[in-house]
């Protein structure tokens, strides 16, 4: 089946990963990266992709309605897989705003193109938005978030999050546009931007710097390898039922404590230094304001109906994430110096 899926926000962290996977499995589907590259957009995340003829970039702003209905238009755009979002709960407590512009009235536009594109022949089309286990606010010590779990959101980031999920269901309630919505916890892997605690801790720990951690590190999160996550969209897209939300979680909830440590140690490894001897880069800094205590995520209903399950667990994750960081410091250089904003200029618009 010919195929023209528009993947939102494709050069960031997660949608790169998905913008890979689904060039390479389908070479029958014609991909469309459609990203506005904003701080945490970079193409160099799909060098090894750009040049397949399944392929395709466009720089836009999911926010400029009259273009992106340019897009569905000139590509004539099919199915619609968005992850473009600000996504970083600090950024969004400095600007709501900007938040809720993006990803609240990012996707208005999104499913306003579609539905005028779309125009009531909604055969063999979906529109799948990504979202956040984080609009389910927090849990106690005990029990999971389910796909019924109400909304309880805390943070900027989270309330933008459940705005644009209500959106979406109130498209196909209100107009019977097909969709399905993911939840998923937090990520880890290759191409993350090193705002994240993650390939910001691993930077760290190389450069000696400290690690700032919130409160006591007792906030537990459930976690997430990428390339899990770009499989279980896959599955999602070509199995979900319309109008069904679906969890996606790692079965891998740590503190952020006992985290951290282990990544310590997984560094100091491969650095060949002492075992634990990077601890004392761990500073306590002032918790969050309205820092969630603990979110986990119950995805039997993915396992159970759709069959996905992730292919590993933690140890190993992390085995690999800090192997392919260390194995790529130029990367994270060219990231964290901001050069990386360059490849856009003189790699795609000077090929032109």
């Amino acid at each position: 089946m010919k195929c023209n899926i528009l993947i939102t926000g494709g050069a960031g962290f997660i949608g790169s990963h998905l913008v890979r996977l689904l060039v390479n499995k389908y070479p029958n589907y014609h991909i469309v990266n459609m990203d506005f590259l904003t701080y945490a957009g970079n193409l160099e995340n799909l060098k090894d992709i750009e040049n397949k003829d399944n392929y395709s970039f466009v720089k836009c702003d999911i926010c400029d309605l009259k273009k992106v209905k340019q897009v569905f238009e000139d590509y004539q755009i099919d199915s619609v897989i968005h992850l473009a979002a600000e996504s970083h709960v600090d950024r969004s407590i400095k600007d709501p705003f900007s938040f809720a512009q993006t990803n609240v009235m990012g996707t208005l536009s999104l499913l306003q193109a579609a539905k005028a594109y779309w125009n009531g022949n909604l055969t063999d089309k979906l529109f799948y938005h990504l979202s956040t286990d984080e609009v389910y606010g927090s849990l106690g010590k005990k029990g999971f978030f389910t796909e019924t779990t109400k909304y309880d959101p805390h943070s900027p980031y989270s309330a933008s999050k459940a705005s644009s999920d209500h959106f979406v269901r109130a498209f196909h309630d209100t107009y019977g546009l097909p969709v399905v919505i993911s939840n998923c916890s937090n990520n880890y892997g290759s191409y993350q931007f090193p705002e994240k605690l993650i390939p910001l801790f691993i930077n760290n720990i190389v450069n000696n710097k400290p690690l700032p951690v919130y409160g006591k590190g007792e906030n537990v999160r459930d976690w997430l390898f990428v390339t899990d996550h770009a499989r279980a969209i896959d599955v999602i897209f070509h199995k979900g039922k319309s109008g069904d939300t679906y969890n996606i979680g790692g079965f891998n909830e740590w503190k952020n404590i006992d985290l951290i440590k282990v990544m310590i140690k997984t560094v100091d490894r491969m650095l060949e230094r002492e075992e634990g001897s990077s601890e004392k880069l761990i500073t306590y800094v002032t918790d969050r304001a309205g820092h969630d205590l603990r979110y986990a995520i119950d995805s039997s209903k993915l396992k159970d109906e759709l069959g996905w399950e992730p292919s590993l667990q933690f140890e190993e994750g992390i085995e690999k994430t800090v192997a392919w960081y260390l194995d790529n410091k130029e990367w994270m250089e060219r990231v964290s110096s901001g050069d990386y904003q360059e490849y856009y200029q003189k790699n795609i618009i000077n090929n032109f």
